[in-house]
């Protein structure tokens, strides 16, 4: 009987520490969880802070720069009469870009620009609000009237690109399309070479 007990004692005892062992563990992951959770938590509110004060500080501080124009006189005088719309290569190298944005169209419908150059597009809109969207880049941008919007972009390729309104601006909306065609550097300095806007419009 005794050595019954002997050999029964350790396994009693071997289980009880199985059973301790398994209740640490499970505190051990229940720890490990919480804190997990409470970094989670953490960094979500962190995140949720700096997007509210990004959006607080961008809507009550005024933009470093804002130029505006007289959308009932843009086709008249100033930078966007229609002689001074498209492409023009500047005596520093780069290019910039006019156009406007008017239901249902933009003007020039599509613009002619060098591959691996820098280029500032700046352009409004003739009435209501508009955007101007090339697919395939980083280009996105609101024409508001009465103001002038300008963005800088670069192409790395050749090749057509769609330039949609991304504006909502009335039941013409889904129509209202226009084209970037990026062409070879030295194609551009020839056709630039006669002096005046460039633009593919009819090509």
């Amino acid at each position: 009987m005794a050595r019954l007990l002997s050999v029964r004692l350790p396994a009693a005892r071997i289980a009880a520490m199985s059973a301790e062992d398994t209740h640490g563990s499970a505190e051990v992951a229940a720890r490990v969880e919480r804190r997990w959770a409470t970094i989670a938590v953490i960094i979500v509110v962190g995140m949720a802070l700096l997007a509210a004060f990004a959006g607080i500080h961008r809507a009550t501080m005024p933009q470093p720069r804002v130029e505006t124009t007289d959308p009932s006189r843009i086709h008249l005088s100033g930078e966007f009469v229609e002689s001074n719309l498209g492409s023009v290569l500047e005596a520093n190298g780069n290019v910039t870009v006019r156009a406007i944005g008017q239901q249902y169209s933009f003007t020039p419908a599509c613009i002619v620009v060098p591959v691996d150059t820098p280029i500032t597009l700046r352009a409004t809109s003739a009435d209501v609000v508009h955007g101007i969207l090339i697919q395939g880049t980083n280009v996105n941008t609101m024409l508001v009237p009465g103001y002038i919007s300008e963005q800088l972009m670069r192409f790395t390729r050749t090749g057509d690109y769609l330039m949609p309104c991304q504006e909502f601006c009335s039941f013409g909306h889904e129509g209202m399309w226009g084209k970037v065609e990026v062409i070879d550097k030295t194609d551009f300095a020839d056709r630039a070479k006669g002096g005046g806007r460039l633009s593919c419009v009819g090509q």
